[in-house]
């Protein structure tokens, strides 16, 4: 894991670890983020690779812990028919950590590529349809906050939910979005467009 995309991606698998670890341990998970990034890291003979690797996954967890109260509301607003708490811990987690990126990151990092990552450990560490989920609402995630950004919203707010009901079947709420509600609908892999100049996100 000497190359820059490979310290990024275990960045990445680290920073999932954990925060399935702190969806279960939620009371003993935050004193353990050091040892557990030191205990995953040592065996790295690279010292600039374990630093690299260490920080970013730092950042990524403390990142997504922080702000997950409004991640999971993205999820929520763009999930619709998924609630949040019956899909599986690691596809919601494998969301958070992508819709911290897209949303929070400090953007050095593409959004596709953000995305591919996300795809693939969604199809490593969990079901064969997960990729598609984390794929389709990602990507949902990227055209809000890009259409957000272009009228110079630095950090967009999480789309509300549909809710229909009360008095006369009202709409409580309205998406800014105008996708439909199937997470796995087909949308081109991010894969096929990332060069060999993207090697460092």
């Amino acid at each position: 894991m000497t190359e820059p995309i490979r310290r990024r991606t275990y960045a990445r698998e680290l920073c999932l670890q954990y925060l399935y670890m702190y969806e279960i341990q939620p009371d003993t998970a935050p004193a353990e983020l050091d040892s557990f990034l030191e205990h995953h890291t040592k065996g790295n003979r690279d010292r600039k690779g374990r630093i690299v690797i260490s920080e970013f996954a730092h950042k990524l967890c403390v990142g997504v812990i922080e702000n997950r109260k409004q991640i999971d509301e993205w999820i929520v607003g763009i999930a619709r028919n998924w609630p949040i708490n019956r899909m599986a811990h690691i596809d919601r987690n494998v969301l958070r950590l992508g819709i911290y990126e897209l949303v929070f990151g400090n953007e050095d990092a593409p959004p596709k590529v953000v995305i591919n990552e996300a795809i693939e450990l969604a199809k490593r560490f969990s079901a064969a349809q997960s990729g598609s989920f984390v794929n389709g609402i990602l990507d949902r995630v990227r055209h809000l906050v890009a259409d957000a950004r272009a009228m110079g919203v630095t950090t967009p707010s999480p789309p509300e939910r549909i809710e229909i009901g009360g008095v006369g079947n009202q709409v409580k709420g309205k998406i800014q979005s105008d996708f439909d509600d199937n997470p796995f609908a087909a949308i081109p892999s991010a894969k096929d467009e990332i060069d060999d100049g993207m090697h460092k996100y």
